[in-house]
Parts: structure tokens; sequence; C-alpha cells
């Protein structure tokens, strides 16, 4: 809305003429108009509102940790369902395994449908972590999270790329504020959605050292989700690969998912973990 007045018989003749002529501003406006709404749309799904709580809770030496033993643990957390767009599916399984009897195991056994935004058609197959479910609720950041992946899934061509975590500062179903750790056809490990949403900036970053497959790595993530001065860090086993700046968060780690987070563009691969860890920390290594 414009401030001030106009005059009324302006409006009235401007609005009579569009009504019966018809009004149609040039395609390139309208282009641009789409895009800015399409823009701020993409804003406001991708932006959290800090809470009190958020803002002032403590860190209290909490630790989450699983082997996924059992399927209690999770019971009360969100679980993708299986199979997922019919070509994902995942569970405990036997056949590779770091600790005790079982893994998690996800397996992509055909390509995913086609979608465009604001739908996602990326391969799923993971139960959730949802610290905020917990009588303590989120995690206060910094947090160390630590975790064991066997990868073994071949990333070929350019569209592909597949997540090992994600990491949300957003305690709703909409995950809204994210950090990821990825790889694509590139071969490295790295963060993605750093320092803000759909950005790929880092401080710090490894490209000569390809993830190895068929074989269990260990990844170490710590990250802090302050308001100001937000960062993460990336370990392949003891090497640091990818650091960032983080904005956006609200202090507090409140879920997480490991397993299977894909383009719909793979058609075969699985991946294991196990022996995840997620630790309050006062500072990072």
């Amino acid at each position: 809305m414009y401030e001030g007045t106009i005059n009324k018989s302006i409006c009235i003749t401007w609005f009579l003429s569009c009504f019966l002529l018809g009004c149609q501003k040039p395609k390139e406006s309208q282009t641009l108009e789409l895009l800015a709404g399409t823009a701020l749309a993409y804003q406001a799904a991708t932006t959290i509102v800090c809470t009190n709580e958020q803002l002032t809770k403590t860190q209290q030496g909490r630790i989450f940790q699983t082997s996924f033993e059992s399927t209690s643990e999770f019971s009360s957390f969100y679980i993708v369902p299986s199979p997922y767009q019919s070509v994902a599916t995942h569970g405990q399984s036997t056949e590779q395994k770091m600790t005790g009897t079982y893994s998690h195991k996800a397996s992509i056994t055909g390509l995913g449908p086609t979608c465009f935004y604001p739908q996602n058609c990326n391969h799923r197959g993971y139960p959730t972590i949802q610290l905020n479910k917990l009588a303590s609720g989120g995690f206060k950041t910094p947090v160390l999270i630590e975790f064991y992946v066997y990868l073994d899934m071949d990333l070929t061509s350019n569209q592909d790329w597949f997540s090992f975590a994600t990491f949300s500062a957003d305690a709703s179903d909409s995950w809204r504020r994210v950090v990821l750790v990825n790889i694509d056809a590139k071969d490295y490990v790295y963060l993605m959605h750093v320092p803000t949403h759909n950005q790929n900036v880092h401080t710090y970053q490894v490209t000569n050292l390809p993830f190895p497959r068929r074989q269990w790595k260990k990844i170490t993530t710590c990250l802090d989700f302050a308001p100001q001065g937000g960062f993460a860090k990336v370990w392949v086993d003891s090497t640091l690969v990818s650091t960032a700046n983080v904005s956006g968060g609200c202090g507090v780690l409140e879920q997480a998912h490991l397993g299977l987070y894909a383009s719909p563009t793979l058609s075969s691969g699985n991946v294991y973990n196990d022996d995840v860890r997620i630790e309050e920390v006062s500072v990072c290594p």
C-alpha cells in the first residue's frame, strides 16, 4: 500500500478501465513478482523464531547414545515408513556392524519419483532422534556428535548426493533450519546449508580425500547453533574435512537423523550406521 492519499476519481476510473478492458502487467514484472513471492515463501519455510526457553537453556552434560540394538529406543520418535515411496527400506541388520548384534541398514531399490519445490521426493529411510521429546528437551550447543557409517553406494551423476546426517535447530515437524553433512559425485565430505539455508560456503574444506566405500568410517561433527557466532566442524576418522559458520539457530540441537537421505536420482545402494553418540560439550575440539 502507498502512504498518503490518492484522488478517488482517478482510482475509480482506473479500476473500471481494468475491469472492462483488462489490465495486464508485463511478463517481466509477473516473473519478478513470482520469483520474489517464491523467495519469501522459501525464507519463511527455512526460518525459525527463537523462544526464550531455547535462548536461556543451559548445558547439563547430557549424552544420548544408541547402537540400534532395540527399536524401542526410537518408539517416541518419528520413524520414516518402510518402504518409502516404494523404493527405500530400512531397519535393523546383522550384515554389517561395529558393536553388538545389530546396526541400522537403509537401502535404495529404485529411482525416486520426480517432483518440484515445494515437494520433496528425496530417498528417505531412518528413525529420527528427537531430542526435543526427551524429558529435558533439546541439547544445548555446542554438541559433539559421533557415529559410524558403512557406505555401499556409488554417486556418479552430478545430480547425485547423499547425506550422512541432518541436524535441526527447529523443534517443529517442519525441520526448518538444518545443517547437513553431505557427499556428492565430487566424492568428498562437506557441510551443507551453511552459513544459511541452501548455502554452501565453508571456512575450511578438504577436497582431495575421497570417502572410502564398503568399510566402517567414523564421522564426528561439532555443532554450535548459537544465534550469533554459530559454527560447525566435521571430521572423518581423525581428519578435519569441513568447517563453516552457522547462522539462524537458537542455541539448541532439537532433532537429528542419520540413515538414508539422498537424491531421487540414485537407483541403488545401502548404508549402515552404528554406535551413535551425542554429547553436550563446553568447547569443540
